[in-house]
This record gives C-alpha cells, sequence and structure tokens, in this order.
C-alpha cells in the first residue's frame, strides 16, 4: 500500500467545490481545506506507485480549477490508527 499527501493550490472561487469533488474522487481517502500556501490536502491510499501516479495525474491534477499540485509520498506510518488499518 502507498500513501501519499498531495497539497494543492486551487482558484479561490473553486475550493469549497474542490474539496468535495476530491472526496468523491476514487483513491482519495480524505480532502481538507486549509490554511497557508496551499488551499487543500488530499491524502491519498493506492496499492502500487503506478497506480498513485494515476490517482494524481488523471484524476486529481485534471479537475478543474486545480493550478498545481505537490506530492508527498509517505515512506512509514507511525499514527496508530493508520497501523491498525494494514
Amino acid at each position: 500500500m502507498v500513501t501519499a499527501i498531495v497539497l494543492i493550490t486551487a482558484e479561490p472561487g473553486r475550493v469549497a467545490a474542490l474539496g468535495q469533488e476530491l472526496a468523491d474522487t476514487k483513491g482519495v481517502y480524505a480532502a481538507y481545506s486549509v490554511a497557508g500556501e496551499e488551499d487543500l490536502v488530499a491524502l491519498v491510499r493506492a496499492v502500487a506507485h503506478e497506480e498513485l501516479a494515476d490517482i494524481v495525474t488523471s484524476r486529481i491534477a485534471s479537475l478543474a480549477g486545480i493550478t498545481g499540485t505537490r506530492t508527498l509520498i509517505a515512506f512509514r506510518a507511525y499514527s496508530s490508527e493508520d497501523l491498525a488499518n494494514i
């Protein structure tokens, strides 16, 4: 299982709608609007890196109103909640 954190920059008028669209995207298990340089954060889980690449480039980055993404790939999980689900 590959877990990634996708930091998303969006057009200001699309943040709320994009949050829901991200939450409904296959492979995204949580989406948050955030304060700071990015507007949204999506937590993604995939079986393999190839699937992760598809989720980020084909499903997330192609949503209308997204102007940029940065993807952080997790190496290890330290959260007891995450470890219980492995």
